[in-house]
């Protein structure tokens, strides 16, 4: 037989934040002591999915309700989604549907919209399952630039600059990953106006809504308009320290008439790939209906080590961080050549695992890196000082 060859879909498929893993063991297999500070998984740290989630599962399960779900989802779930998209002021809504996680979401309503060598806008930086999908189904490539100087705001010149004949959508992700900037209602409000006149669909990845710092007010964009088409993406991942379970949603608002059809072709795909998890849908009317009391010592814990974040990284000349507001993350910018050699070097050499801005998108001439805030005080403190000891010397070599 002759060597199979995988479909040329497959080329341009990367995804940094789990790539950079495979260096990372081989490192350490060397008997090197590791820290990790590269995904965004609180169930690996010291976080824990809240115990009356896990209980409603456990219920579900042993109430055999372990067939198939509903392709769309269970109304009980659907019904506890809808109240939760009417408390962030979401209006006119015109179909919700439960997936494995936000990922698959998100995937879905790209290819039932984007058409091979047609586009949509892309945050950069931004979270590279964008890309991937966008790769996978042939889609252009079509990023937009955050401000650095502005907050990580989106820059609107730039994203009216990228609008084309073949744009079909636009992506938000607020609160960002990687920067855990939040978005502003005025930048909200300007691409809304920009989907207005150019008919664009609007993606507003918001998995990380309740995680925001400092007591401030994150704006859903979907609830300052009720006749654009919109998809609001979320899951139990983030918020509710549970991204094992793969469970994700989309929240579709807007004119009925303007997005009819569309919603049909999101749903033919969801029918043909049969159900999301059925008994761990019946977790979504615990977190969503719950206390949510585990949130305040969440953001706490947050807040603090992103505080040693600021403070250690401040201490480090050619390295700068624009502040956090939400999610879990922060995304230095550093003096370097090339941030994907230097995140090698520096596995290499100290076992300290980030994530190398490419991996994310970043502006031309800008280096940076990602860091992930969830790990214990000690493991960052440890970790910050190895990064800097380990950026001293190799600023002296390259």
């Amino acid at each position: 037989m002759k060597k199979i060859i995988p479909a040329t879909r497959t080329i341009n498929v990367t995804y940094a934040i789990r790539d950079i893993i495979v260096m990372a063991d081989q490192v350490k297999k060397t008997g090197k002591k590791m820290y990790y500070l590269n995904i965004g998984d609180p169930n690996v740290y010291d976080f824990a999915t809240p115990p009356e989630i896990i209980e409603s599962i456990h219920k579900a399960m042993m109430d055999n309700k372990n067939g198939y779900a509903s392709s769309i989802g269970e109304q009980f779930a659907l019904d506890s989604i809808h109240r939760d998209a009417e408390k962030k002021g979401i209006k006119n809504i015109q179909s919700i549907f439960i997936t494995s996680g936000a990922s698959e979401a998100i995937e879905i309503c790209l290819s039932a919209l984007v058409n091979k060598g047609e586009n949509f806008l892309m945050p950069t930086p931004g979270y590279p399952l964008y890309t991937a999908v966008q790769s996978k189904y042939e889609m252009e490539p079509n990023p937009y630039y955050l401000d650095e100087n502005n907050g990580w705001q989106p820059d609107i010149d730039d994203i009216k600059a990228k609008i084309n004949s073949k744009t079909k959508a636009i992506v938000l992700i607020n609160p960002n990953n990687p920067t855990g900037s939040i978005y502003k209602e005025e930048t909200l409000r300007d691409i809304i106006k920009l989907a207005q006149e150019h008919n664009l669909v609007i993606f507003a990845d918001e998995i990380y809504d309740k995680l925001i710092f400092d007591g401030k007010k994150m704006v859903s964009i979907a609830s300052l308009d009720d006749q654009v088409p919109m998809i609001t993406f979320s899951g139990l991942s983030k918020n509710f320290l549970a991204p094992g379970f793969r469970i994700g949603w989309g929240v579709v608002s807007g004119n009925k008439e303007i997005v009819g059809d569309y919603i049909e072709a999101i749903h033919k795909l969801l029918r043909a790939r049969v159900s999301a998890n059925h008994p761990l849908q019946y977790a979504i009317p615990t977190a969503l209906d719950g206390n949510q009391k585990h949130l305040s010592d969440v953001i706490s814990r947050l807040e603090n080590r992103r505080q040693i974040t600021m403070e250690k990284l401040a201490t480090i000349d050619g390295i700068s961080l624009v502040q956090p507001e939400g999610a879990f993350y922060a995304f230095p910018s550093i003096d370097v050549e090339n941030d994907a050699h230097f995140c090698a070097e520096l596995i290499k050499e100290t076992g300290v695992v980030v994530v190398p801005g490419t991996g994310f998108g970043q502006r031309p001439g800008t280096h940076h890196f990602r860091i992930v805030i969830l790990p214990p005080e000690d493991v960052m403190n440890d970790a910050f000082t190895l990064i800097k000891e380990f950026y001293s010397i190799y600023k002296s070599k390259y």
